[in-house]
């Protein structure tokens, strides 16, 4: 129930005129009942490329939306953020509100990268400076981007690799 459908309810109790207020009876649990069904706006949920946007545009945010649909075709400064905004169809709306009820940043997705054959995992130890696949118990996480950054982007379209969806 919307703010508007709640007035209308509320006008179409019964009431009693009095010479100073009218007077509705409604028991508390029905009024309770009645606001507990009025939407409240939820947080959006947003990719991480379009919180970090947002933090840096905040303080002036209709400007910023304006100057981004106006450089939608022509950067290639931002491709994620473009890449959501192209595949969202209310993405003004989702900043706005955003600016108005906060936000959640959505959780990437991680994966395990296993090549099949020879049952090995993908294992990074950052403090070696080491990748590779190993024929043991460790298997790092690793999201999309991680991979795509690591020169992995293939192992997601090649038949000998499983990727596993990890949380």
């Amino acid at each position: 129930m919307n703010k508007r459908e709640l007035i209308k309810h509320i006008e179409d109790l019964p009431y009693k005129e009095g010479s100073i207020v009218d007077k509705i009876y409604i028991s508390r649990k029905g009024l309770l009942e009645l606001v507990n069904q009025l939407d409240e706006p939820g947080k959006p949920v947003v990719p991480p490329v379009v919180s970090v946007w947002y933090q840096i545009n905040k303080n002036n945010l209709y400007k910023n939306i304006a100057y981004l649909c106006a450089n939608w075709a022509k950067s290639t400064t931002y491709d994620a953020l473009f890449d959501w905004m192209s595949n969202t169809d209310n993405f003004i709306e989702i900043l706005v509100k955003m600016h108005q009820f906060g936000y959640e940043v959505e959780k990437e997705k991680r994966y395990w990268v296993k090549l099949k054959a020879v049952d090995q995992y993908l294992v990074s130890a950052k403090d070696e400076k080491f990748l590779g696949f190993l024929q043991s118990k460790l298997r790092s996480k690793f999201t999309r981007k991680e991979l795509e950054d690591l020169g992995f982007g293939w192992v997601f379209d090649c038949e000998g690799i499983e990727i596993e969806e990890v949380e």
